[in-house]
């Protein structure tokens, strides 16, 4: 029976999480399967690779053959590099002390990357942390900003429009007393200009 190793799609729409399995080759992708032997989460940074290194070069030992996929998964976490070392110590090319002294030091270089690569993620995630805050904040102080310069605006306007109103108030009231002052003054003098001229004129007929 051909054994093939690859994964199997599980978790939900948008958040694919895979299994890694042994699965007869003529069954179905997410059909049956023969043995469980690690997962891959391509949902993290970096994707999380959790796989039983001891049962998947077994299962390759026995002959079984990797997707491309698989493959991929398999060389990340050393999987192949320990299966071709220990080809080699069969053939007698070297002793399994230097097989696994050679996979201890592919193995620390290897981990080193991954923890590199953490790091670097966890410092670009904090400068672009960084810079979205100092974003938020320049547009915080600027929706202030706008606001007040409006307010300012609003304000002057209506200051604008009262002032008019105040002044012209008081020339209303004070026009017809300004009109009425001269009538008063006038009428005592049309009234004693006759009296003035007649009196003569009495005196005159007396001597007569």
């Amino acid at each position: 029976m051909p054994v093939k190793l690859r994964l199997q799609r599980h978790g939900k729409k948008g958040k694919p999480f895979y299994w890694l399995v042994a699965a007869d080759s003529r069954s179905k992708r997410d059909g049956r399967y023969l043995e469980k032997i690690g997962t891959y989460n391509p949902n993290t940074n970096p994707a999380t690779v959790n796989i039983d290194n001891e049962r998947a070069i077994n299962w390759l030992e026995k002959g079984a053959q990797p997707s491309d996929t698989a493959r991929t998964l398999l060389s990340y976490i050393g999987v192949m590099y320990k299966h071709h070392l220990n080809g080699g110590v069969r053939k007698g090319a070297f002793s399994q002390e230097e097989a696994d002294k050679k996979f201890q030091i592919w193995l620390e270089e290897k981990t080193a990357k991954i923890l590199t690569k953490k790091e670097g993620l966890s410092k670009d995630q904090a400068e672009a942390k960084a810079k979205r805050i100092e974003a938020e904040k320049a547009a915080s102080e600027k929706r202030l900003a706008d606001a007040a310069a409006a307010e300012a605006e609003a304000n002057a306007k209506k200051a604008a429009e009262e002032a008019p109103a105040a002044e012209e108030a008081p020339a209303a009231e004070e026009a017809p007393a300004a009109e009425e002052a001269p009538a008063a003054e006038e009428a005592p003098a049309a009234e004693e200009a006759p009296a003035a001229e007649e009196a003569p004129a009495a005196e005159e007929k007396e001597e007569e």
